[in-house]
């Protein structure tokens, strides 16, 4: 094998002089495009930098944070969380006013999915599933006010650990998401249903 420096001595070897030009010109053209692109398009200033993120208009780009959650049960808990802050109205199943089961029927009524009306009713429909076992979506009952059967409804809308969370329409605040961590839900808890398999 002949080194580099010999090969140039005997005249064996010489610089590819065409590909060097050949590159130079390349990097002079990306040079002239990349000039071209920035005098076009100027670096946008803080108020027009682009935001990255999923392309909501995508369904393809959803990204699903757990297996377990479906896509209609996230609707639901978007579609409810939606109400968030609306008052409470015996019968109401509208902005105008939510009574708690009017909250759960008018939620999954959207989704084409019909539910008794009153809370006690719902209570008998799906399957009756243990607390330990409860998932996004199920539908969480009480009893409240010294009755004797159910008269209270909500949603989960998350599980950590053995503290669950839901939406409810409650008559003094109207539409929350509370705990049962909470002392008052704590001692009310009646029963989970799943309704949705």
């Amino acid at each position: 094998m002949t080194s580099k420096e010999v090969a140039v001595k005997k005249g064996m070897y010489t610089a590819p002089k065409n590909e060097v030009v050949t590159e130079v010109k390349t990097t002079e053209k990306r040079k002239k495009v990349q000039n071209k692109v920035l005098v076009q398009n100027p670096r946008p200033t803080n108020n027009q930098v682009k935001k990255v993120g999923v392309d909501s208009k995508n369904e393809d780009d959803i990204i699903v944070e757990n297996d377990d959650v479906s896509y209609l049960v996230k609707q639901l808990i978007n579609s409810a969380s939606d109400n968030l802050g609306v008052g409470y109205r015996g019968g109401g199943t509208t902005k105008a006013g939510f009574d708690c089961s009017g909250l759960i029927y008018s939620t999954f009524q959207k989704f084409d999915i019909t539910l008794p009306r009153s809370s006690h009713e719902m209570a008998t429909i799906g399957t009756k599933i243990d607390i330990s076992n409860a998932k996004k979506g199920d539908l969480i009952f009480f009893i409240n006010r010294g009755q004797r059967r159910i008269n209270h409804v909500g949603m989960v809308v998350e599980v950590s650990g053995d503290e669950i969370k839901f939406i409810h329409s409650s008559t003094q605040s109207g539409v929350i998401i509370s705990s049962t961590k909470e002392s008052y839900y704590n001692r009310t808890f009646a029963q989970i249903n799943r309704v949705l398999e």
